[in-house]
């Protein structure tokens, strides 16, 4: 599923991150990428206010940022994106706070996702401690000791029987 994020409105949600830092959009991207590896998705996230120069689209594994150029703002972007998805917007999810872009996801037919519940859906990811592979689990004491008594007899002699 493809995800679509206004980046700017979802930085001030996520505990730790400020629109005031210098790197803030570079803050956001790796988090996402952590995102689109758990949920097996696609995202590409909109930052407007690009300096001169820096607008355009950047491409991050699954993750596609679109620094949009002065003049217009990712709100508008994201609107634009969903007018051109057509009926294909329906298998969308935007996530977004502010109301106009919510109206045109409703609009649209796409899934909302507040900021607020996205950066709570994004730290229990980055959170979440992963699950062991059954193939790394531990010994048991029989099968330790087992391996033990295996290594100490050692390999048979090579061709002999």
């Amino acid at each position: 599923m493809l995800t679509i994020i206004d980046g700017h409105n979802l930085i001030p949600k996520i505990p730790g991150m400020s629109l005031a830092d210098l790197d803030d959009e570079n803050q956001l991207i790796p988090l996402l990428q952590t995102y689109c590896r758990k949920r097996r998705n696609t995202v590409e996230v909109y930052f407007d206010r690009a300096p001169a120069g820096s607008a355009g689209k950047r491409g991050f594994g699954q993750v596609t940022a679109f620094f949009v150029r002065d003049g217009i703002t990712a709100d508008e972007a994201i609107m634009a994106r969903l007018q051109a998805l057509r009926k294909r917007a329906r298998n969308v999810q935007v996530v977004s706070s502010d109301r106009q872009v919510q109206a045109a996801v409703r609009g649209a037919h796409a899934r909302l996702v507040t900021s607020e519940d996205f950066a709570r859906e994004l730290q229990a990811i980055l959170t979440e401690t992963p699950s062991l592979d059954p193939r790394n689990r531990l010994l048991s004491e029989d099968e330790l000791l087992e391996w033990e008594a295996l290594f100490r007899r050692g390999h048979p002699p090579a061709g002999g029987d």
